[in-house]
């Protein structure tokens, strides 16, 4: 069994219904949370499995962990929980931009 493929095809399927639920049953601030949780976690999802493809693991894992904690907080105060989690969103920015910096490294084939 692929754990990542397995992780990013259930992240993929989660934005896209956050997306559809930002564009049709919320709005206001909960709209835009949605949206932005669902974009970015739509994107790394697909980078996971490029990542994947191209046998980098070390990145594949940071894009699906930082895109959760990333649009999971996103999405935890659209759905009215405290929006302290706001402090924890950049958490999860940190790692996907790890991930990028990670993938960029891989490519220069150095150890």
């Amino acid at each position: 069994m692929n754990w990542i493929m397995i992780c990013a095809a259930l992240s993929g399927a989660l934005a896209v219904a956050a997306g559809a639920f930002g564009a049709h049953g919320a709005s206001g601030a909960a709209a835009e949370w949605l949206k932005t949780g669902a974009h970015y976690q739509l994107i790394h999802a697909v980078a996971a499995l490029v990542a994947l493809k191209l046998e980098v693991k070390g990145p594949a894992s940071l894009f699906l962990l930082g895109g959760a904690i990333f649009a999971g907080t996103l999405y935890l105060m659209a759905l009215g929980l405290p929006k302290w989690l706001g402090a924890i969103t950049p958490v999860g920015g940190a790692l996907l931009i790890a991930g990028w910096l990670w993938f960029a490294w891989a490519g220069t084939g150095r150890p």
